[in-house]
């Protein structure tokens, strides 16, 4: 069983449009760094398109309905004041979301060990009824029931790095005992929600805030006391990343201090919790990251290290 990409060209027309963070640059950035020599024994997978039983798992028919009606035929178009889209924006969010679907299948059939779905738009600031953040569908939340729903893999976990609290997965699993959504991310900052007081209606809510200009001790520190233990005491049956890259200390949208080596040391301690209880099965989605040559460089890290997991 190897590691398998997951990406798709479709991603790349998501056009945000000039100047915008979220933009085609960072999808071709993780990609180049994966087309290295070491990366030769990746398995390579087109992603699919999301099916509309497979979104509505995470996000009401209204709620697909709109965002799909607000790509523009030509041009660009506003969801929110942060999210842009763009003709080719409806199918990059349906691949990337699919992808996410796809990787589980292969994950939970063993045709994989552990897949990375790269990506784009991102995916975790989208509510269940609402789209924000750069983001129009959840694709970890919809991977996750779609891990139930196709695979009986009843109790998922999604751990999210990203710098960004993900309210959008919180929101959608926060009311399901067998779902648990564990984020460490930089408070105060965007979207203001992330405290360590929000739980969950389950107590399946683990948030552990950093301060900003927070590095690498306070981020193992609350891998190690916070997370982790929660992700064990969990059991889950399946782990699911939201791998953003944006707390590197070279991004531009935020102010924490982690290097590659952050990253590579979580994605070692999520593989062997992984291997611990379910079967090693990992699916990493990537959510944010902005300087490009860090987003490179890191992503590269976390897939090397999946390699290895």
């Amino acid at each position: 069983m190897f590691t398998t990409l997951f990406t798709h060209p479709a991603c790349l027309e998501h056009d945000t449009g000039l100047g915008h963070p979220e933009c085609s640059d960072r999808l071709r950035a993780v990609l180049a760094a994966l087309e290295t020599e070491e990366f030769h024994m990746l398995e390579r997978q087109e992603a699919p398109c999301a099916t509309v039983e497979q979104l509505l798992r995470a996000h009401p028919q209204s709620h697909i309905d709109r965002v799909l009606s607000l790509i523009p035929e030509v041009e660009h178009a506003g969801v929110d004041a942060d999210t842009v889209v763009s003709p080719g924006s409806g199918e990059a969010a349906l691949r990337a979301a699919g992808a996410v679907c796809a990787a589980v299948d292969a994950v939970a059939t063993g045709q994989s060990r552990n897949a990375f779905c790269a990506v784009r738009p991102p995916g975790h600031h989208a509510e269940r009824d609402k789209a924000m953040g750069f983001c129009l569908f959840n694709n970890a939340a919809v991977g996750a029931y779609h891990a139930r729903a196709a695979h009986g893999l009843q109790r998922v976990a999604v751990m999210d790095f990203d710098v960004h609290h993900g309210n959008g997965t919180q929101d959608i699993l926060q009311h399901d005992p067998d779902m648990l959504y564990c984020s460490t991310h930089q408070s105060p900052l965007y979207p203001g929600t992330g405290d360590a007081g929000e739980k969950g209606e389950y107590g399946n809510c683990v948030n552990a805030p950093l301060p900003a200009m927070a590095g690498s001790p306070e981020f193992r520190h609350a891998m190690t006391h916070v997370i982790l233990p929660a992700i064990d005491h969990f059991k889950p049956d399946l782990l699911i990343i939201s791998a953003g890259f944006d707390a590197h200390s070279r991004d531009p949208l935020a102010g924490l201090h982690l290097i590659d080596d952050d990253f590579v040391w979580a994605t070692r301690k999520l593989g062997e919790l992984a291997r611990t209880h379910c079967g090693a099965r990992i699916v990493s989605v990537l959510e944010g990251g902005y300087n490009l040559r860090a987003l490179a460089s890191a992503s590269a890290a976390h897939v090397r290290e999946l390699m290895y997991c």
